[in-house]
């Protein structure tokens, strides 16, 4: 099994690259800018495993045809950034970054990936999703938008896909506390705007969750990417799963004018809670 994992220069991709690797398997880590290589190198060195790194930036075309080229089993689209920032404050030029690392880029990577598989008859696309491809919270709208967008393609493609032998799933982590989150409300940092015209002052909020240990996606991913777990979508951690459940179902009865005037729940929670609080 040959296994291609996109991102894996950061969080997730890079120990999951990392535990692929100690099992034996044969694993490419594709990291975007060739400064990732080097600390990727050492810790594989360090650990006595053996690790191919590529560099593969998901949104450079040059780049997705060269990976086209190795002829991998597995696919897991890891690759992302999370933009934070109000819906109606972020600017264009921040949403479209959004959209091409976390959509348009692993979709055409994976077009060109897919169509190789077709040949064999066999291969797995796996998409590391997220729970915010299934519900959404404030100030994360547009890396919601982006991971929800994710979950209609996967759905989509494995319908399309089961006549040739390709199965496809998703990986939708919770509230990690791996740094992404903490840093999707930094991101407004290097906002080329106007600070005066927006609704509100970034400085003064958090992500509001506290955030797990991420072991549990580690070991999920690696089951997905195994075949040692079958199921075609896969939330952690577990605990969450009945939660995620309830706000889905209470947008068919919640009211377009339930609580006007007042400042939302997790609105208010996000400038409470201090960064990186874990659960």
């Amino acid at each position: 099994m040959k296994v291609l994992v996109t991102g894996a220069g950061t969080g997730f991709g890079y120990e999951v690259a990392l535990r692929l690797a100690a099992k034996g398997i044969e694993v490419i880590a594709g990291v975007e800018i060739v400064a990732q290589v080097h600390g990727l190198e050492q810790e594989a060195q360090r650990r006595g495993v053996k690790l191919r790194i590529e560099k593969l930036d998901v949104t450079d075309d040059g780049d997705r045809r060269k990976a086209a080229t190795w002829d991998v089993d597995v696919l897991l689209n890891n690759a992302g950034i999370s933009e934070g920032g109000a819906t109606v404050d972020i600017p264009a030029e921040n949403l479209r970054r959004q959209y091409e690392v976390n959509v348009i880029g692993p979709l055409m990577l994976t077009q060109l990936v897919v169509k190789k598989m077709v040949k064999k008859k066999a291969g797995k696309i796996v998409f590391m999703s997220s729970v915010a491809g299934l519900t959404t919270d404030p100030f994360a709208g547009a890396y919601a938008s982006s991971k929800h967008a994710v979950e209609a393609i996967a759905e989509a493609m494995s319908q399309e896909l089961k006549e040739f032998g390709i199965e496809v799933a998703t990986v939708n982590p919770g509230p990690f506390l791996t740094g992404f989150n903490d840093r999707m409300f930094e991101s407004w940092k290097s906002w080329q705007d106007d600070a005066s015209e927006r609704l509100f002052d970034y400085d003064k909020l958090a992500f509001p969750h506290e955030q797990y240990d991420p072991e549990p996606v580690f070991e999920t991913t690696i089951g997905v990417i195994t075949g040692e777990i079958d199921s075609y979508r896969n939330v952690e951690p577990k605990e969450i799963i009945s939660q995620q459940r309830e706000q889905l179902d209470a947008a068919w009865t919640r009211k377009s004018n339930d609580g006007l005037g007042k400042r939302a729940e997790l609105v208010q929670k996000a400038y409470e809670i201090k960064p990186g609080t874990p659960v």
